[in-house]
């Protein structure tokens, strides 16, 4: 059974920030770039058909940018970032990424999970990624008011501080354009948690202008 990823409260009221970016780490890459992106169901396909998802849609966008990339979808619904963790290292021994886009947190924050822990994975995942030579984007999402403003803060911090520390690039909210619009239902699936086909365009232009920079 697939685990769902993100309760959305209420209305699907979340909040978020425009992206921001950072500067990135790792070294230079010297080949055709490889993209690994390492996330959950919003990364995943969840209930969608295959290929509309953010990331085949940045497969086919890195395709009519004549970029010659390579993207390695190894996202899994339903992951945390101690999941992301434990598969880390053979993910990076098998596929040898120039650039990893890590998108985990939103299960952390469902399941309560310790702060402390989501970061110090995420940031432990980066490092792993930057001392393997690839350079590192960090896809934030974020919480509903109702989880408390002080832990709606705290947990948006968590990638700001990751991504600050480790010199990562940065994009705080996927969702930003979806799940913050006048009316937050309508581009999410019956079940209210996970977006349609139709807000997968405006997720990959969430993390394209981060993305390309790296490249």
């Amino acid at each position: 059974m697939v685990r769902r990823d993100f309760i959305v409260v209420g209305a699907l009221a979340l909040w978020g920030a425009a992206p921001a970016l950072a500067q990135s780490g790792g070294k230079k890459p010297t080949r055709a770039p490889v993209i690994l992106v390492v996330g959950d169901s919003l990364s995943a396909e969840y209930g969608l058909p295959r290929g509309t998802g953010w990331v085949a849609l940045l497969d086919k966008r890195l395709a009519q940018e004549k970029i010659p990339a390579t993207v390695v979808n190894a996202s899994v619904s339903g992951d945390t970032t101690a999941g992301g963790r434990a598969r880390l290292a053979a993910l990076l021994q098998q596929h040898r990424p120039t650039h990893v886009v890590i998108e985990l947190g939103g299960n952390d924050a469902l399941r309560g999970l310790p702060l402390a822990s989501t970061q110090g994975n995420l940031a432990w995942m980066t490092e792993q990624a930057q001392a393997a030579g690839a350079r590192v984007l960090l896809v934030g999402v974020q919480v509903p008011p109702n989880y408390g403003a002080n832990y709606t803060r705290q947990f948006a911090e968590v990638f700001e501080n990751v991504a600050q520390e480790r010199k990562a690039a940065l994009v705080p909210f996927l969702l930003k354009g979806v799940a913050d619009g006048p009316d937050p239902t309508a581009l999410f699936q019956p079940d209210r948690i996970h977006p349609t086909a139709q807000a997968h365009p405006r997720m990959l232009d969430n993390v394209w202008p981060a993305l390309r920079a790296l490249l």
